[in-house]
């Protein structure tokens, strides 16, 4: 194998630089607030060397950033050597990493915009011990030709590897992986244009959107007219309600269309294909962005569906998978970001043929109602006489807050239930969102069974399923089942997966 050692693309540094750039970005706000947005160019002004200060700080990062930039682009090498992927890097430290070809999962890719002026890609190399959300190796900026070669020499290694399994197995293992080679592609999900706004509408985007402008008002508040503002708002009241309305409707109307744009950016062309027992996912406008996630390692599936989106039948689906997914550290891949609830079950039955996913439920008793909500009387009845202390008599009000809570838990009861068929346990609960997680009995971690001293009066217990996902993994409740039940889920969990 060629010993050849490759450099990452130069724009890389501007990457680099870039990224840099965006953890000052708040920083360089802060100092920027503080010294009252005053900056002089004039020597001869008083207060000329103190306004100085923030401009000398902000160069000094600014420099030691784009250093950093150059000096990872000009350390970083890699390449390949006794089937194994090599990478070096470090100035003052030097760091080596070795990743044999046979470890190697999948290869995710992202092209942001300076990718995309100069053609090239930044590769993400997840392995099989990838489990702490990022990646074992980034190559920041390489072209895509360069890609394909580590993926294509990856690929010849391994079915090199596979050749020699074969030959002393036999003919017919040959066969079978020769088979396998050959599945075609199918495209599972492409959203479009009605798609996104669905999507924008019903996520809880817009909520951000106001968030964000909310936080950007607070940070400069001091700078803000409010009486002014108090007192044209006044006049704008005199006009009457419907005015004020409109008002009001104008600005969230404004925010649902930059949820809608910043959803358009975010899943533009988000396109769901099944090849080779591998789920490839592409999206993304600005910043295209591509992961495969090999179908043996997905956990877990959930049917999540928050209030909004069941309210109009439509659901998402996420993947809970012992993936590195786009190097972030929550390890939840969306797998269809919207979905008809009627259409489902179709593409799932077609990725992931050994599940059932629709089953009748065991639901919690009738006597376990009150345990959904009760609990949360231990926050509520402190904070309705703190209201009603403090804001008496209007702070009596406070007291309505019990309603909605006791409706929640009701909701809660009525959904959550589980179902065990062979060796698939299908958990459905809800927070506020109603969650159906499905999994295989061989990926799941533990099995735990709850029960305080008030549910074991009643004979009730909780179960709570974990699977491997992320540092901490990922869970599932059934609150509040028959004590029974219970142990039937713990007795199903012990018996041998074969």
């Amino acid at each position: 194998m060629s010993n050849n050692r490759y450099k990452l693309h130069p724009v890389s540094t501007i990457i680099n630089f870039v990224k840099g750039l965006k953890d000052l970005i708040i920083p360089f706000l802060i100092i920027f607030v503080a010294n009252g947005f005053n900056v002089s160019f004039n020597p001869k002004e008083e207060g000329f060397w103190a306004e100085l200060i923030p401009l000398v700080i902000m160069s000094i990062f600014t420099l030691a950033y784009l250093f950093n930039g150059v000096l990872k682009w000009w350390t970083f090498v890699y390449w390949f050597e006794e089937d194994e992927l090599r990478v070096e890097y470090g100035f003052l430290i030097k760091k080596k990493r070795y990743i044999p070809f046979h470890r190697i999962q999948s290869f995710n890719y992202k092209e942001g915009i300076f990718h995309r002026i100069f053609g090239l890609v930044q590769v993400m190399v997840e392995t099989a011990g990838s489990t702490d959300g990022k990646p074992e190796v980034i190559l920041t900026a390489i072209t895509k030709e360069a890609a394909k070669q580590i993926e294509q020499v990856t690929r010849n290694v391994k079915q090199n590897n596979m050749d020699s399994l074969t030959d002393v197995e036999g003919n017919v293992a040959i066969l079978e992986d020769e088979n396998s080679i050959i599945q075609p592609q199918r495209t599972i999900l492409k959203m479009n244009m009605k798609d996104l706004i669905i999507l924008a509408s019903t996520s809880n985007s817009i909520g951000v959107v106001l968030a964000g402008v909310a936080a950007v008002l607070s940070q400069f508040s001091e700078f803000i007219p409010y009486e002014w503002i108090f007192e044209e708002v006044s006049s704008f009241i005199k006009f009457g309600f419907v005015f004020v309305t409109l008002i009001i409707f104008a600005g969230l109307l404004v925010a649902w269309l930059i949820s809608v744009m910043i959803t358009f950016i975010n899943y533009y062309n988000y396109t769901v294909i099944e090849e080779d027992e591998r789920i490839t996912i592409t999206r993304g406008l600005l910043e295209k962005k591509k992961i495969t996630i090999p179908l043996n390692r997905i956990q877990a599936i959930k049917i999540v569906e928050n209030p909004l989106k069941q309210l109009f039948g439509y659901s998402s689906v996420v993947v809970e998978s012992a993936s590195a997914g786009y190097g972030e550290k929550d390890k939840k891949m969306t797998l269809f970001p919207l979905i008809s609830k009627k259409k489902v079950y179709q593409p799932l039955q077609e990725l992931l043929p050994a599940f059932e996913w629709e089953q009748s439920l065991t639901r919690p008793p009738k006597k376990a109602k009150p345990f959904f909500y009760r609990l949360d009387f231990f926050w509520i009845v402190p904070l309705i006489g703190l209201c009603s202390y403090f804001w008496f008599p209007f702070g009596l009000l406070s007291i309505l807050i019990i309603i909605p809570v006791i409706f929640l838990g009701l909701w809660q009861y009525k959904t959550t239930g589980f179902a065990i068929k062979g060796n698939q346990l299908t958990i459905v609960y809800r927070i506020i969102s109603k969650v159906t997680f499905v999994v295989e009995k061989k990926r799941i971690q533990a099995i735990q069974s709850k029960q305080s001293y008030f549910q074991r009066r009643k004979n009730i217990s909780s179960v709570q399923a974990i699977v491997m996902s992320g540092m901490t993994g990922a869970t599932a409740k059934a609150s509040n089942l028959n004590e029974h039940d219970a142990e039937q889920v713990l007795r199903w969990f012990e018996k041998s997966n074969a």
